[in-house]
Formats: C-alpha cells, structure tokens, sequence
C-alpha cells in the first residue's frame, strides 16, 4: 500500500515555521559567555526536528543546510568548541536561508542560491578543522550517546516495556530517546524490546516522544531510584560486555548454555584460567568496588521479576502512573499535541458569522418579547433574558478564538532591533511586556508595519551613540521598551526609549521650511503631532533606514483607519513614549445609532466627543462653503448628513436637530443628525463584499428589529465635506 505523503506538507511548513522562529528566539536570548546547557539542546532540536522532517519529504536543499548546521550545534552542545558571537550570527544567517528555501518550497517564491552557498561555506569554515561528511543515513543516536559531555548519572531511571515492533521503529525511537539521556535496549523472552532511559528529563518529556512512534498507553512503564556513579559506569560496562563490546551481534542460534560452558567459544582460553596461570585475582576477587558476582545479579533479577515490586520500586512506579494519567486530563506537555489543533482561518470567520447571526436573532426576538405583559408571560420573559445571557457568552468565547497574544508580533522585533542596532553602531537593550495580552488576529497582521516604523525610528532617532549616552551621563547602551495592556475595550501599545527625546525648534522649523503653518506658541502635544504630517523628517541624510518622510504619516492613517489613536509624549533628554490605543476587535464595534429622516445609521463611538444642540446664533454662514458651528470658541465645519446622502430630513436648521462633535487626523467637525438613538454593541458586516463599496460607509449592520443599518466612515465623511477645502475655517 502507498501512503500519498503530499496530504502533510501544510503541516510540516507550519511545523518548520514554528520552528525556525523558536530557534532564533532562542539565539537571541542565549548567553554567549556562558550558554545554558538546555538552550543549546534546545537549539539542537529544532535543528534536528527540521532535517528529520524536510528528509522524510524529499526537500534534500534544506536537510542540506540543516545537516552542517547540525553537526556544527552538536560540537558545540558537546563541549567541543566555544560559542562565540560569530556562531550566532552564522547560526541567524541559516534560519534566514532556512526560511527562504521554506518558504520555496510553500509559495513557489525565488531562492537565492548564492546566499544559500555563501551560508553553507560560512558554516563549513566554522567546523573546518573536523569537515562535516555528506549527508548519508547514520547510525541511531543511541549507538554513539556516550560521546556526549553531559552525564546523565544521578537522572531518573525509566524502564520502557514496548509492545512489538518493527526493529527500525525501535532505533527511531531509542535514537530519539538518545537526545534526552542514554539509552540501554534489551529484549524480552517473547521478543519485544525494553528501553531503559537514564535522565534529567522529566517522564512527561520522555512519554511526549514516545507518542510519535506508538500509543504510550501500549507501553509498561517503571522507574527505579537512580544509579550512583559507579553504578552507572557498572552497569554500562555490563551492558557493553553482553552486547559484545559493541563490535559483535549475538551469534544467532548459540544456546546459552554453550556461551556459559566454553567462555571462549572456540577461539580463546578461558581468561579465569590466563589468570590463573599468571598469578592475577579475578574481578570477582578484586570487586574493583563496581560489580557483584554475575550469578548474583541475575537471581537478584529472577526475584525482583517474581515479587510484584519492592516497596520502593512500587511507590516510584505509581507516582509514574499518577503523573502518567494528569497528564492526559489537564494537556501538559505529554498532551500537548492532543490539546490544540489546526483549524484555518476561513472556518473560523464562518463560525463567528454564524454567532453574529446568532447574536441579530436574539435582539430580534429580545425586542419583540419586550411588548409583551410581564405578568402573563413571566416564564417566556425569563427564558428569554437566559437565552440573552448564554448568547453574550457564546459571542465572548467565539471571538476569543479569532484573539491571538501580542506576542504574534513581539517576536519579530528582537531580531530586527539586533540587527538594526549593530548596523548603526549602537548598543540597545530590548525589552518587552505584556506580550500575553490579546487582540484579534486581523488587527495583530495590521498591526505590525506600524510599530516596524515606530521601532525603527526609535533605534535610528531616539537612542543616541554609546559615546554621546556616556557624556550625557547615560547608560552605553539605551533601552528600548514595547508594551501591551488592556485598558476598557481598549489594547494600548506603547513604544518607549530613553533616547534624546524630540527637539522642538529642530521640528518648528523643519515644519516652517516645508511651508506648515506653525508658531512658537504651540503646546507641546501639537509640535509633536507634526511629525506625522506627510513627507516630514527630521534627518539630516536619507539612509535606508530613514530620511524619506513616508513612515510616520503612514503609521497614523494605518492605526486611525483601524479605529486607533496615536498619541506622542516627550522630554528632550530623557526620551520618547508613542502610545497606540486600538479597539480588541473590528468585528463588533460600540456605535451610536442615529436618526437622519427615517433612516438609521451607526456611528462608531470612538470617533465621537459630544453631542449638542447649537444655539442659533453660533451657527454662522460661509459664502460658497456652507455653515459652520461655534463650539466653546472654536468653530467647526458642519456636516448636514442628509445632503451627504440626499436624504429628506425632518429638520434642515441646525439649532432644530442635534450636532455631533466628531475628530479623526486630527481634525474635528460637527455632523448634523435629526436624532440621537441610542449606544449598542453592533456586529459589523462587510459592505463591499456583498455588493460594492460606498463613499462614506464603512459596513453594515442588522438591528434587532431585523432592519439594516449602514456604519459611517468618518474619516471620508470629513475628507469629503466641501467645508475642509478652506483651511481659513480653522483660523
């Protein structure tokens, strides 16, 4: 029977992706003057797991790179070779070339070759003095684990009684087994094997690899207190001499008996009587302080088999089924495989569609039940108020799913800021908090070119040289934070330095030069919003990293047009916070309903101020430009919505109607309505996709009365407005 392995494809890239991107975690945070011995097996891993995965699917370029960079790792884990800051950056460079040929492979992307060669030479002049040997199938793990420099003496002792298995099953297994400790096989009378395990690792460690090869369940487990040194170096040594030293297989079809009665099978003297004949104690004379007599140790054996289990033995092996069965119950690491799945994102969309359905049904039904009389319908009501509840509880747990911690974004920032910094000549120190906190999956893609931006600027303008930090009487290196909280139905992320800070007058008059309307006695707040006027930087050259004038303007149109606020403070000399505040999710929004003729619409809350009714008399008259409203001073540009959508309104004088302070970019305007509804929670429905896109409207939305209510796009209201193209307005 052939197995079509094509059908597992999408899951290895995931895997590898998942991968690729632990390793250069681990990279970064790696202590090159003294690494922890885990991290670089840890490192080792992922290296290992991806060579296993891309042989099994034929991907022979990346078992390639994976291969030297391998055997590069393991001389280092070993003690062999130092590692320095050159291996880390060789060892970033791979899974850059890694991720490349991944992603080759995954989308039909190009592959350089040249940089994929350069890598491949820079690792093998790396390991040059032992040159690394062609990719060829090698021996199982455990055959050479005595190689390793980290002894295992003193590590728990598990025994693993495996069911039958095919052989090559069980040196996958026991090869795998080897990268947690030593292995030793034996085999039962009946023919299966028994692997016991010498380690440090725990036994959900050791039960999460056996899961790959067989049902842990099919084994017997038991666990032994662990072997003294000696014990060890013993019981190896017995276990090299059974196996014949390494060197021999069991002569197939030799009785036992014949092995007891001729010790030199035909070939050697007995070595009792060589050193009889030379005058030598034998080692059960000697004792050398490691071995009892052989006899001994199996009559020891025949009667540990017979009994059920000595106390200690007993106790061992029934805090290894108790920890065995938790594990299954609460996922730890042995479950872990088994406690999450794969689901794509388009069946998520669906689900959330559907409760959003749900959520329209139950407001439909909720409004209708209000007319009815609480006294005669007192059960229907209250089935009713419980049917409200479990469905906000069921549209909290649904979009909690679409939810994915900041740390989705976080992760690609160490490496950058690395990168970055030695670039420029710079020492940073990143630091990060609150990478836990949660938002909705389609912000967390949104978000990341605007906090590139922010981060880039903060390294290339913020943070200044080490020297110039010295003189300041700074830390050499500076600091760089980015944070993530929840405040209400808000996420506010901030990007914070320790840099120089802003330089006003070098902002007052680059904005001067460029023709903006400034003056020296603009707050604070206002100068710094200047910095997101389009085409505007401060930098003296323009780099690859700055210069042009296109990354802070894009930042603010990007977060505004997910519903966010960018707000910036500073203290020159002591650095710079930008602060982001973006809602959890797009897919339901706090808007305030209102009323233009007989049409209702949403507006999104974030974007209002205040609401009033304007006197008659701040209400003032542009020739050609329309009408204006005078808010505590300050007039603003009126939008009546109902000439907007042409529709016929109850009320055509502002003073009649209700004015609505709204601001976005910056700018505010007051939006003139008929009537002010009510505040809900809306399920936003995609307007574009269901029949085309509407100048002014960003969505829809369906009412409890089943009616279709359209979501205003403030920005393009105010963009559009014939009031904005006279900038005098604001004067």
């Amino acid at each position: 029977m052939t197995i079509d392995i094509s059908q597992f494809f999408q899951v290895f890239f995931d895997e590898a992706e998942e991968l690729l991107a632990e390793k250069e975690r681990l990279l970064l945070a790696v202590d090159i003057a003294a690494p922890d011995a885990e991290d670089l097996n840890a490192i080792f891993r992922t290296a290992h797991s991806i060579k296993g995965g891309a042989s099994t699917f034929g991907l022979s370029d990346m078992s390639e790179v994976t291969h030297i960079l391998e055997s590069l790792l393991d001389r280092i884990r070993q003690g062999q070779m130092a590692l320095t800051a050159e291996h880390v950056d060789a060892f970033l460079a791979a899974k850059d070339i890694l991720k490349m040929q991944l992603d080759g492979h995954r989308l039909g992307s190009a592959v350089d070759q040249d940089a994929v060669a350069n890598v491949r030479m820079m690792l093998q002049s790396f390991s040059q003095d032992v040159p690394v040997a062609a990719l060829t199938p090698v021996a199982p793990a455990f055959h050479t684990a005595e190689k390793a420099a980290v002894s295992h003496a003193g590590g728990h002792r598990i025994r693993l009684e495996l069911p039958a298995m095919e052989p090559r099953e069980v040196d996958a297994l026991a090869a795998e087994l080897g990268l947690l400790g030593d292995v030793a096989v034996s085999s039962l009378p009946d023919a299966r094997k028994v692997l016991e395990v010498t380690t440090h690792e725990s036994l959900d460690d050791i039960l999460a690899i056996c899961s790959f090869v067989l049902n842990p369940d099919d084994m017997v487990i038991t666990q032994a207190p662990p072997l003294a040194p000696g014990e060890a170096e013993a019981a190896r040594a017995a276990q090299e001499k059974a196996q014949g030293y390494g060197f021999f297989d069991p002569l197939p079809g030799a009785p036992a008996a014949q092995g007891a009665a001729d010790p030199g099978y035909g070939f050697f003297q007995p070595l009792e009587d060589i050193r009889a004949a030379a005058g030598v104690q034998s080692d059960a004379e000697q004792g050398y302080g490691f071995f009892q007599p052989l006899e001994q140790i199996r009559a020891d054996a025949a009667k540990a088999g017979s009994a059920a289990a000595t106390p200690a033995v007993a106790s061992v092996v029934a805090e290894a089924e108790q920890e065995k069965k938790p594990a299954k119950k609460e996922g730890d690491k042995a479950g872990a495989e088994s406690s999450s799945i794969r689901v794509s994102i388009e069946k998520v969309d669906q689900l959330i569609n559907l409760v959003g359905e749900l959520v329209i049904t139950q407001a439909m039904i909720e409004q209708r039940a209000s007319a009815l009389d609480p006294m005669l319908h007192e059960k229907l009501l209250d089935s009713v108020s419980h049917l409200t509840r479990n469905t906000r509880d069921l549209q909290e747990a649904v979009m909690s799913i679409r939810m994915m911690p900041m740390d989705f974004v976080f992760s690609r920032f160490p490496r950058m800021v690395r990168d970055l910094a030695t670039k420029l000549g710079k020492k940073v120190d990143f630091i990060t908090n609150g990478a836990a906190t949660e938002l909705d999956k389609g912000l967390i893609e949104r978000i990341v070119d605007p906090l590139t931006h922010l981060v880039r600027n903060s390294i290339d303008h913020g943070v200044e040289m080490p020297a110039a930090r010295v003189a300041a009487g700074k830390t050499e290196a500076g600091r760089l934070f980015l944070s993530a909280s929840h405040q209400g139905g808000n996420i506010i992320i901030e990007v914070s330095d320790d840099g120089a800070g802003l330089n006003r007058e070098r902002i007052l008059a680059k904005a001067a030069q460029q023709g903006l309307d400034v003056s020296e006695s603009m707050s604070d707040a206002d100068v710094w919003q200047l910095i997101f006027a389009p085409g505007f930087s401060t930098a003296e050259a323009v780099t690859d990293v700055s210069g042009r004038g296109v990354g802070m303007d894009v930042v603010k149109r990007n977060i505004s047009a997910m519903g966010g606020v960018v707000d910036i403070r500073s203290a020159k000399g002591f650095g710079t916070t930008i602060s982001i505040s973006l809602p959890l999710t797009l897919a339901i929004l706090d808007g305030m309903s209102i009323r233009v003729g007989d049409e209702v619409y949403i507006l999104p809350l974030g974007f209002v101020i205040e609401s009033l009714q304007p006197a008659v008399e701040d209400i003032k008259d542009i020739s050609g430009k329309g009408q204006v409203v005078k808010v505590r001073g300050e007039y603003l540009p009126l939008i009546p919505l109902y000439q907007m959508f042409d529709i016929a309104p109850r009320f055509t004088s502002p003073s009649e109607g209700i004015c609505v302070i709204l601001e976005t970019e910056g700018r505010k305007a007051a939006l003139f309505v008929d009537d002010l509804v009510g505040q809900q929670q809306v399920v936003v429905k995609n307007l574009e996709s269901n029949y085309r896109k509407v100048v002014g409207i960003s969505g829809a939305t369906i009412l409890g009365d089943g009616g279709v209510s359209l979501i205003l796009d403030v920005a393009a209201l105010i963009r559009s407005s014939r009031q904005l193209a006279d900038e005098s307005i604001f004067s």
